[in-house]
């Protein structure tokens, strides 16, 4: 990752790559770690030299991880919409001043990104829907500009991956909505280079992946190897270890292993070494007895 680095910071106006990428790979991987007042400060810092449609995006997509530490919490959602609007505003018109550069469209695709995460969480089918078709339209425009950029395989390869693989309901509303089709091989073909070539966005490839090896792969060892590597990594980030012990609960069935994890996210909380570490605190302990009184059965 370290050469792709080295390689997207000399990145010029009008050139291929992502201006500043070390930069606010940094940020990103403090997003990551749910060390947000970090992101921030890095942000502030990079921007400029960096593109501000840029790090509008990241800072949307902070708010983002912030709500996934609590999902039932919406306190943050209005945020997060002005964010994003915010910042799909300014990208917009950065591929207006400059259609031919491909990082715009790249980050006018990831303004909508977080919107469409939260339109997705609070149900919102329909939005959802139409904000993601402009993410791929946005996407196929700068690999169409510039096909080396890594990053923008992922949003794609996600949109065509589901599209693939959706529900008869999801597939009638893409129809509704005149979105084309999807690709399930073609799509994690997608997602998988993005994991290998991005430079802004491989840890998030990981826990996308994850996600996909679980709910449609039949994948759960590979779903697991990679959420205890994101565990390792971003160790402060209670989301990936509460990923752990779910997934030890619901697809291996081993109490054990998922009380070991829900408590070693219990003392995190208790010393403070994670984000939201009072809620976490008491979902662990909510979590921790019922699994405890499940193992106790005949």
């Amino acid at each position: 990752m370290g050469g792709l680095l080295a390689a997207a910071a000399l990145a010029v106006p009008g050139a291929g790559g992502l201006t500043e990428a070390p930069r606010l790979a940094a940020a990103y991987e403090s997003i990551l770690g749910a060390q947000f007042d970090r992101a921030e400060s890095q942000l502030a810092a990079a921007c400029p030299p960096a593109p501000a449609e840029a790090c509008a995006a990241l800072r949307a997509e902070s708010v983002w991880w912030q709500i996934q530490i609590d999902p039932d919490d919406k306190a943050l959602d209005a945020r997060l919409e002005t964010l994003a609007a915010a910042a799909i505003n300014a990208a917009g018109a950065w591929t207006e001043r400059e259609p031919k550069r491909a990082e715009a469209w790249f980050y006018l695709a990831a303004s909508y990104t977080p919107l469409v995460q939260l339109r997705v969480l609070r149900k919102e089918r329909l939005s959802a829907a139409r904000a993601g078709g402009k993410i791929k339209d946005a996407l196929e425009q700068a690999l169409a500009i510039d096909p080396t950029l890594g990053d923008a395989n992922l949003g794609i390869g996600i949109y065509h991956y589901y599209a693939g693989v959706a529900p008869l309901y999801a597939k009638i509303l893409r129809w509704f909505l005149l979105l084309p089709g999807g690709d399930r091989e073609k799509g994690l073909k997608e997602i998988l280079a993005a994991r290998e070539r991005g430079v802004l966005l491989a840890g998030e490839a990981d826990f996308q992946l994850a996600q996909i090896y679980l709910w449609y792969e039949e994948r759960p060892r590979d779903a697991l190897a990679l959420l205890e590597s994101l565990d390792a990594r971003y160790p402060e980030n209670p989301v990936f270890l509460e990923r752990v012990a779910g997934v030890h609960d619901e697809y291996f069935h081993d109490l054990d292993a998922s009380i070991t994890a829900w408590t070693r996210l219990r003392d995190r909380a208790r010393d403070r070494r994670v984000t939201g570490s009072a809620v976490v605190l008491a979902r662990a302990d909510k979590n921790l007895q019922q699994l405890i009184a499940r193992r106790g059965k005949p």
